[in-house]
């Protein structure tokens, strides 16, 4: 499995400072739900400190966890892709501080400097290639071991 890319290290500086003037700090704390799979996605946030969890639930009683997030990591790529609607739900596992940033000022600012939205598309692809190798493995490894009382 490759080391994930981190969205803010990843752009050059200028871009980095150029989004960064988008950003607005937030926090949540342990245990609360960011979003729920299905919900609206109009921002992503950038992990500064704490650890998320994002869920797919795969039967209305079973969910499993597909990836803890970190510092660095991207929380949330679907606002720029339609019908801009969460694939996961995503939860707090330890008081998360994050940078939270709306999309369509961000949407805006990559019509306006085309340089950065390239950067910025390609990063996520970089990161949504990751995610789908990381969900592939997690589920691969529930569901390809033998639990007891099936044959």
């Amino acid at each position: 499995m490759t080391k994930a890319t981190k969205l803010l290290t990843a752009l050059p500086p200028p871009q980095r400072q150029r989004l960064m003037t988008l950003a607005r700090e937030v926090q949540f704390r342990e245990d609360a739900r960011i979003f729920d799979a299905g919900g609206t996605a109009d921002r992503f946030w950038v992990i500064r400190s704490g650890a998320v969890s994002l869920v797919q639930e795969v039967t209305s009683r079973q969910r499993v966890t597909v990836a803890g997030l970190s510092a660095g990591d991207m929380l949330g790529w679907s606002w720029l892709f339609p019908p801009y609607q969460w694939d996961f739900s995503a939860e707090a596992f330890s008081p998360v501080r994050a940078y939270e940033f709306e999309a369509q000022p961000v949407l805006k600012l990559c019509e306006e400097e085309p340089a950065l939205g390239l950067s910025l598309v390609r990063i996520v692809a970089e990161i949504l290639a990751h995610r789908l190798e990381m969900t592939r493995g997690k589920l691969l490894e529930v569901y390809s071991t033998p639990r007891r009382g099936r044959l």
